[in-house]
């Protein structure tokens, strides 16, 4: 079988119905509407990539200016971006099973890194959920703890923590 060629590339409106269906295949116990996905992408499409393989979208990286340990809830509209960021956010990272293991997750990284510190914003945050929290440590990322982040984490689930990552 040929390796198939994985590439990073901007995200699209016609992506979105791959980045949902993918979403709701790899996020099955955090799902979150169509209309999440369209409004980040019209909100902040710098920070929008499909991973794709020819026409297939195999993974997807969302993220977004936004403010220090205040995630947006799960299956939110944002409605704005905050005219002053504090931080660059990680909305979302998937990449689908048959895609795991080729790079792609530490390559959209250290170019959203890059990106962000061209913004001026020497700071990424996210939320981890699932089992992924040592996926991010591994990455540089580390939990940060806070009362006040206890609600919008509850909508995540009970393993999601907050994490930050200095550049």
């Amino acid at each position: 079988m040929a390796e198939r060629k994985l590439v990073w590339r901007p995200m699209t409106q016609g992506d979105l119905p791959q980045v949902s269906a993918l979403a709701d295949a790899i996020h099955e116990d955090y799902p979150e509407r169509p209309e999440i996905f369209a409004e980040k992408l019209s909100l902040y499409p710098e920070g929008c990539f499909v991973l794709a393989s020819g026409e297939k979208c195999e993974g997807y990286f969302i993220s977004h200016p936004w403010q220090r340990a205040s995630p947006p809830a799960l299956d939110t509209l944002l409605g704005a971006l905050p005219a002053q960021a504090e931080l660059f956010y990680i909305h979302d990272l998937a990449i689908s099973p048959a895609a795991r293991g080729s790079g792609a997750a530490s390559r959209i990284l250290k170019q959203i890194e890059e990106y962000a510190i061209s913004q001026h914003l020497a700071l990424c945050g996210l939320v981890a959920v699932g089992n992924a929290t040592s996926f991010w440590k591994a990455q540089g990322f580390e939990p940060q703890e806070s009362p006040s982040l206890n609600a919008k984490l509850a909508t995540y689930g009970g393993q999601a923590v907050y994490m930050e990552k200095s550049m």
